[in-house]
């Protein structure tokens, strides 16, 4: 079992760059793909990112390529997300998710999850 948490969000200014953390706890971390998902109030949990055990592949969501970047460190049993260039609409809820297996985009297919970190974007 994997018990995740994430830090570093906050209220930013439009432009702006955030590195957001997934801290799990575990000794098993270093063998669950990693997906980062956010949810605005009044839609859906929509994916962002994601990334395999090793980190040897990654996936986008067509909105945040070329702006978002994921990586993790298994070392640290911690996964992040960079955000840049920051836009008013990248506010929401930032959630990351463990499953076993390959990068998925749909929600269910993930096993645990965090409780999410506010990301607030004023224009």
């Amino acid at each position: 079992q994997v018990q995740l948490v994430e830090s570093g969000g906050g209220l930013v200014q439009a432009g702006d760059s955030l590195r957001l953390s997934c801290a799990a706890s575990g000794r098993t971390f270093g063998s669950y793909t990693m997906g980062w998902f956010r949810q605005a109030p009044g839609k859906q949990r929509e994916f962002v990112a994601g990334i395999t055990w090793s980190g040897g592949a990654t996936y986008y969501a067509d909105s945040v390529k070329g702006r978002f970047a994921i990586s993790r460190d298994n070392a640290k049993n911690t996964a992040y997300l960079h955000i840049n260039r920051l836009k008013p609409e990248d506010t929401a809820i930032y959630l990351c998710a463990a499953r076993s297996g390959g990068i998925q985009a749909i929600p269910s297919e993930y096993d645990y999850w965090g409780q999410g970190t506010q990301v607030t974007v004023s224009s």
